[in-house]
C-alpha cells in the first residue's frame, strides 16, 4: 500500500505519503491564496523525499472539506485527475476528521471540538467523542451561536484559536491540517473496512459569486 494524501480545504496546503504503517514523507505550507500553485510541488516533494514515483501510488486520499470553494476544489480536482491517470481509487475524508485524528496523535481524547476558519466571522466545526468518533455532521456557524454546544470542551484548529471567548480550552496542537494524519486515518479505515466520504466538495454554504438578478434589457434600435 502506498497512499498519496493531500488537503486544500484550509490555508494549509499539505501532502503526504503513507505506506499503511507510517508516514514516509510530508510537506505542509500555510498560504491561503496559492493552493493551485503549491499543491503539485508539494506532491513532488514528498515523492522525492520518500524515494518513490507517482506510479508507485496505490490510492489517493483527499480532504473533502468543509472549506471555501476556491481552495477546496483544487484538491478535489487534483485527486480525481490523479486517480484517473493512475487508475487507482480515490478516498474522500472529511477535513475535520483529519484534524481530529491529529488531535488524538497529540494526546487528546474525547469529547472535544474541531473548528476551522470559515471567514465571515464563522467557523466550520464538529464535535467528537474521540479521535475517530464524530458526533453528527459538520456545520458552519457563528461561534456565539454554538457556545452552548462547544463551550467548555477542549478544541483544536485555527478556527477555535480565533474565538477564545467561545473555545476557551483551545489546544495549540494541531494548529493546521496534516496530510500525514489524513493518510493515517484513511489507512485505518481501509484496514477496518470502514466507509469513506463521497469524493465531492463539502461546501456547506453557497459560493461568494452570485448570478446578478434583474438584468437591464438592452434592445437594438
Amino acid at each position: 500500500m502506498l497512499l498519496l494524501a493531500f488537503d486544500t480545504a484550509t490555508p494549509a496546503v499539505t501532502a503526504a505519503l503513507h505506506d499503511g504503517e507510517r508516514v514516509l514523507a510530508e510537506s505542509t505550507v500555510v498560504d491561503a491564496r496559492r493552493h493551485g500553485e503549491l499543491l503539485v510541488p508539494a506532491v513532488d516533494r514528498v515523492l522525492t523525499t520518500a524515494g518513490r514515483a507517482l506510479g508507485d501510488v496505490t490510492g489517493i486520499v483527499v480532504g473533502t472539506g468543509p472549506g471555501p470553494y476556491t481552495g477546496l476544489r483544487v484538491g478535489l480536482v487534483t485527486a480525481v485527475s490523479f486517480g484517473d491517470a493512475l487508475d487507482v481509487p480515490v478516498h474522500g475524508v472529511c477535513t475535520l476528521d483529519g484534524l481530529a485524528w491529529a488531535a488524538g496523535e497529540a494526546g487528546l481524547d474525547g469529547p472535544f471540538a474541531v473548528a476551522t476558519d470559515a471567514r465571515r466571522k464563522e467557523v466550520y466545526w464538529a464535535r467528537y467523542d474521540g479521535p475517530r468518533r464524530r458526533v453528527g455532521e459538520p456545520a458552519v456557524d457563528r461561534p456565539a451561536d454554538i457556545a452552548g454546544v462547544v463551550g467548555g470542551l477542549p478544541a483544536v484548529g485555527a478556527g477555535a484559536a480565533l474565538y477564545p471567548e467561545v473555545f476557551a480550552d483551545h489546544r495549540a496542537d494541531p494548529a493546521h491540517q496534516s496530510a500525514g494524519a489524513l493518510a493515517a486515518l484513511a489507512a485505518h479505515r481501509l484496514a477496518a473496512g470502514e466507509p469513506f466520504e463521497p469524493v465531492r466538495p463539502m461546501y456547506l454554504r453557497r459560493p461568494d459569486a452570485q448570478v446578478p438578478a434583474g438584468y437591464k434589457a438592452v434592445l437594438p434600435k
